[in-house]
């Protein structure tokens, strides 16, 4: 099986970063692709930089693909998830809508930590139904970038925030952002409810979904656009446009 891990930022660290977490996770049959857009924001935390992304992910997604039995977006607002699932042949898996379905299974309501963007997240969360699910959300003092050059100060103040997420009634806390994954694992000792890492559940979930054979639908609102036509776009995602 082979699984597309696409970043949706340019930062080359956090592709780096996602992909080890998805090799620890993936079964040993299991080939992770990963992937960073050409173009598009360094890190993303506004809605203009997340609506920038999403072409830059779809591009990526159209071009690297072929080939690959399913697609996990790595970026914890799930940028551009429902337009990828419309448009890919293969099922796609967003991280933060992986982690919070393996919450609910975990418990009954579930927190998140981050960096920062809280109404985002509250907004990618609704998206998904799960708003009632949510207890609340801690931001820690530190960058996406702080996670790369200074990893265990990090961790450290992510391991305060959730287990203070879970003395306020979190059976789970989510790590929300790429660039925390992998770290579920270093801290869960720290915390006394489970740590959910968004990358390791949507390659948990992929490898299922691949394995149901379920068909690409033909109807409804997501059956791939045919006979599409755009102005400036990648080739790759022109004829994913196209096609029909």
């Amino acid at each position: 099986m082979r699984l597309l891990l696409a970043n949706a930022n340019t930062t080359d660290a956090v592709t780096e970063t996602c992909a080890r977490a998805a090799r620890a996770a993936a079964a040993p049959d299991t080939e992770i692709v990963a992937v960073t857009p050409r173009f598009g924001p360094r890190v993303i935390s506004s809605r203009a930089e997340n609506a920038i992304a999403a072409h830059g992910l779809l591009d990526c997604l159209a071009e690297h693909h072929p080939g690959c039995d399913a697609a996990i977006l790595a970026v914890s607002y799930d940028t551009a998830l429902a337009a990828a699932r419309q448009l890919l042949p293969i099922p796609v898996i967003g991280m933060t809508e992986a982690a919070c379905l393996a919450a609910c299974l975990a418990g009954g309501r579930f927190g998140l930590v981050t960096f920062s963007s809280p109404d985002l997240y509250r907004e990618v969360i609704a998206g998904h139904g799960l708003a009632g699910r949510l207890s609340g959300i801690a931001l820690i003092d530190a960058t996406p970038y702080d996670a790369a050059s200074d990893p265990e100060s990090v961790a450290a103040k992510v391991a305060e925030a959730a287990a203070g997420l879970a003395r306020e009634g979190a059976d789970s806390v989510l790590l929300g952002g790429a660039a925390l994954a992998g770290m579920a694992g270093l801290i869960q000792e720290r915390v006394p409810v489970p740590l959910i890492d968004g990358i390791a559940a949507a390659v948990v979930f992929a490898e299922g979904i691949v394995r149901l054979r379920l068909p690409k639908p033909r109807l409804g609102g997501y059956a791939a656009p045919a006979n599409r036509h755009a102005v400036g776009l990648g080739e790759a995602l022109s004829a994913l446009l196209r096609r029909g």
